[in-house]
């Protein structure tokens, strides 16, 4: 599948998903449950999952899909869709606008193009074949700004000090420039259109992490672990010099 092709069904299956959920936005009938790991799930949560599954059946019938909501189908294919139909059900729920639609392309078990989308602000964040754009236009990283001078977000400080070095990180966070807890995927959007420096998640599922790393890629970053390694269960999204500044920090270390 050629990634120009990819984007524009990965924007096709964004917008759509975006048409399912933003009737339930700010809806004061909107039902919240807790799914077994204690996050929040709602109906437009699976409803738009449901049309996205049914559109990447429809028109890639051979193509494997990876879900929060509905699991894992034909995951040995060559490609697998990677869906997340809310990412920051929280920020959803409360009506706060710092979620959105995260989908992703792997190929061969690779992550080669990904969207980030904010159906309320209608931000279209997409990234593959080495480029990213949003609503069209070119974007890149902000290069060049050391960590005194630069904004780091970070979703919930809350699960660094479950999962991570809670005094490294306290550490970075007081000799950062500016920090703000604009996260989940709208913080990996702020950092490939260079409006932040850092994003951080101190714990990741495959459908929060695998869709925005051609995205930051694509914008010139770079998409770590949290103390440096590959990522796949946490990550450090930056510029690249600015990444390597953060993840040694993030392992109680100064950096050379």
């Amino acid at each position: 599948m050629k990634t120009e092709a990819a984007l524009l069904f990965l924007e096709t299956l964004a917008r759509a998903a975006g048409e399912v959920v933003l009737p339930y936005f700010r809806n004061p009938e909107l039902a919240v449950e807790q799914k077994s790991d204690r996050t929040p799930v709602t109906e437009a949560d699976r409803r738009a999952e449901e049309v996205m599954r049914t559109m990447i059946t429809r028109h890639h019938p051979g193509h494997g899909i990876i879900g929060e909501e509905f699991g894992t189908e034909k995951p040995d294919a060559e490609f697998v869709w990677v869906l997340d139909p809310i990412d920051g059900t929280k920020s959803f729920v409360a009506g706060v606008p710092l979620f959105g639609v995260l989908i992703g392309l792997l190929h061969a078990g690779r992550p080669v193009a990904g969207c980030i989308y904010q159906p309320v602000l209608e931000e279209m964040c997409l990234g593959g074949g080495g480029r990213a754009w949003l609503n069209g236009r070119p974007v890149r990283v902000r290069e060049g700004v050391p960590l005194e001078r630069a904004l780091v977000l970070c979703t919930d400080p809350a699960g660094v000090e479950a999962h991570q070095d809670y005094a490294a990180f306290e550490a970075l966070r007081r000799g950062a420039g500016l920090f703000r807890t604009w996260g989940d995927c709208y913080g990996y959007l702020l950092v490939a259109s260079g409006r932040a420096d850092v994003m951080l998640d101190p714990v990741m599922n495959p459908w929060d992490l695998l869709p925005v790393i051609p995205v930051v890629e694509g914008a010139g970053g770079v998409v770590r672990g949290w103390t440096g390694g590959a990522a796949s269960d946490s990550s450090v999204a930056a510029p690249p010099l600015l990444c390597a500044e953060v993840c040694a920090r993030l392992r109680g270390e100064p950096f050379k």
